[in-house]
């Protein structure tokens, strides 16, 4: 975008205020031209030439207030809203009636530079000297009520332009992260023309590195790629492909897999039902993959966000829209599902904002709908179009993209902290593979993870081909993570996040056992309270997939065992683990087990696994066991 010399601006103005009026009318044949080449210029929407030959005239006739009132309105039209106010300043003073054909254009202006107050008034002036009505007033009218009111209170908002590493006189935007905050995935259009995706990593400080193209097969030679989005784990990228020779509609889905040995293989297009003739662009995947949402624009309700799921086949179903509280009827765009699997943060004109496109958050509900679309302010949204937001793990980092004063040339990618009512929950991940405890072999696997204090599901999904598995979850709450494949005993554990600090996650190996005489697995997720043996209620669903085990499985004996740590007496322990055997049985029989396929037996503290002299060792050994004596 050409920028043009405060200094010469603010001759043009200085010549303007001592000037007489000039009409197009009474203008010498000089400015008459210049004002002619304007208008030319604009009719072929080369408006910077505009401002030129507008610069031009002004300089022939200082006093010129067509050439004004269009200058207005073209500096609106290339956003440089204080050169558009200070013309229009100057009209005014040198002829208040003639201000009218540039007095929306002005209103604009004023609500660019945050102005809205006197943006409303403007345009409360406009439409009360307008005999036809103008719907693009009325509209202007509202969103300046709007803005007037919710700008008296401004959100904090300091953003970072990420430097030279990520940004470059070229156009960068579209960011996404990986959970670990170590890869930075994004868009760029190279020489203005040829959009591909480029990525970052940290280095030992934290820093960004230089952005490398990630290259082929995903960066095409012959067709753009643009609005990505990398998954959680960083092995799965989504992205929109336009006018592709296998696409469906103007602009499909795609997504591309990230090998072992990281390497990218061949782009896939998602297929029916995600795409269709219609236009889908700006995919972004859930933490767990299971969920895509995406903006779909259809000729009868413009853009709106739809969510598909990942079947049991594999496949992905019919997608949904969004329900009433994110779409609207106006445009709805650029989807980012925080790692939190809760927070939904998108852009949008259809909700009341402060102009163009703004960006918007809301979060999931208990029933799994969408709570009220909230704005996230201003400055934060302004006039102009925001869109593409992300926010980090950590629940405060965000990345956007803008053409702020001091970006590169383009669009450049900035972080700032995002204030504390808008942030998505902070959120943890554990990550780790799934393998045969005998053969080594890695096991393609369920995956759930449970809040133990609720009993609500926060995972469900499946290992990769290899084994491996990454489940992002919010911080502050215990968790069970249970395993399980057909054939195999099920594994369980449990974990705390609370007061999880640490921004590296949690890595956990998951040996399977497989089904054997012998075969012996912890039950660890089978609770008791200090020295009784009555079960408290997060053990019940341990204990109803033991239950669906043994169903699966209906020849199968087996024996429950009860172990203590060797604190206290001796017998008090043995009788201690006997009761919680029994509780365990007590329990499977009231679930429709035999009570011939079931062996109560308590061991106290005679069969420990760990050391009895620290507090971890006595953990491991107070324990309930299930261990197959007959299949």
């Amino acid at each position: 975008m050409a920028k043009f010399p405060i200094l010469l601006s603010c001759l043009v103005i200085s010549l303007g205020v001592h000037a007489q009026v000039v009409t197009y009318d009474n203008a010498k044949k000089k400015a008459q031209k210049s004002f002619d080449n304007a208008q030319l210029a604009v009719s072929e929407y080369k408006t910077e030439d505009a401002i030129i030959y507008l610069q031009e005239a002004v300089r022939a006739e200082p006093g010129f207030t067509d050439a004004y009132g269009q200058m207005t309105i073209s500096y609106v039209e290339l956003k440089k809203y204080n050169e558009a106010i200070t013309a229009f300043e100057t009209l005014k003073r040198l002829d208040s009636a003639s201000i009218r054909p540039a007095l929306l254009a002005y209103s604009k202006a004023l609500g660019g530079v945050g102005r809205f107050a006197e943006a409303l008034a403007s345009i409360n002036l406009y439409i009360a000297t307008t005999k036809i009505k103008n719907p693009k007033a009325e509209a202007l009218q509202k969103t300046f009520t709007y803005a007037a009111r919710e700008a008296l209170h401004p959100v904090p908002f300091t953003p970072i332009n990420l430097g030279d590493n990520i940004n470059t006189k070229d156009g960068e935007y579209f960011p996404s992260l990986t959970i670990d905050n170590q890869m930075l995935v994004f868009t760029r259009r190279v020489n203005g023309k040829n959009e591909d995706f480029y990525v970052s990593e940290r280095d030992d400080s934290m820093h960004w590195k230089k952005a490398y193209n990630l290259g082929q097969p995903v960066n095409s030679t012959a067709f753009n790629e643009g609005a990505q989005n990398i998954s959680q784990d960083g092995n799965m990228l989504v992205f929109t492909g336009c006018n592709f020779p296998n696409g469906r509609g103007s602009c499909d889905i795609y997504y591309a897999l990230r090998t072992e040995e990281g390497l990218w293989v061949e782009p896939i297009n998602m297929g029916n039902p995600i795409n269709t003739r219609d236009w889908e662009s700006q995919p972004c995947l859930s933490p767990d993959k299971q969920t895509l949402y995406f903006a779909r624009e259809t000729a009868d309700a413009g853009s709106d966000i739809f969510k598909s799921e990942l079947q049991a086949n594999g496949r992905w179903g019919t997608p949904e829209r969004l329900g009433p509280n994110i779409n609207t009827p106006g445009d709805e765009s650029t989807p980012f599902i925080h790692a939190d699997n809760q927070t939904l943060y998108f852009a949008s004109n259809g909700h009341p904002g402060f102009g163009g496109m703004d960006l918007f958050y809301s979060r999931k509900q208990p029933d799994g709908s969408w709570g009220p679309a909230v704005n996230l302010g201003y400055p934060i949204n302004t006039m102009d179009e925001e869109s593409s937001l992300v926010v980090a793990a950590d629940g405060k980092t965000a990345y956007y993209a803008s053409d702020r004063t001091d970006s590169r040339g383009s669009l450049d990618i900035y972080s700032f902290e995002l204030y504390p009512a808008a942030r998505p929950l902070k959120t943890q991940y554990v990550r780790g593979y799934v393998y045969d405890q005998k053969s080594q072999k890695r096991l393609v696997a369920n995956i759930e993870l449970q809040d133990l204090e609720t009993g609500e599901t926060m995972a469900n999904i499946k290992s990769d081909l290899m084994g491996n598995y990454l489940v992002a979850l919010p911080v502050g709450r215990d968790y069970g993570l249970n395993v399980n494949k057909k054939g195999y005993l099920f594994h369980s554990e449990n974990f705390s996040l609370k007061g999880a600090d640490k921004d590296t996650g949690y890595f956990r190996e998951v040996p399977l056992v497989p089904l054997d005489t012998s075969a012996i697995m912890v039950l660890n997720n089978v609770f008791f309270a200090s020295r009784e043996y009555a079960l408290k209620p997060e053990s019940f669903v341990e204990l109803n997939r033991l239950v669906g085990l043994m169903k699966e499985n209906p020849t199968m004996i087996v024996e429950i065992s009860g172990h203590t740590d060797n604190v206290g007496n001796d017998q008090i322990n043995l009788t201690l683990s006997d009761k919680r055997a029994q509780a365990v049985v007590q329990y499977l029989v009231q679930k429709g087990i035999a009570t011939e396929r079931l062996i109560a037996k308590g061991y106290g503290e005679s069969k420990p696994v760990a050391d009895n002299e620290t507090p971890e060792g006595r953990a491991q050994n107070r324990r309930t066991e299930f261990k197959i004596i007959k299949l």
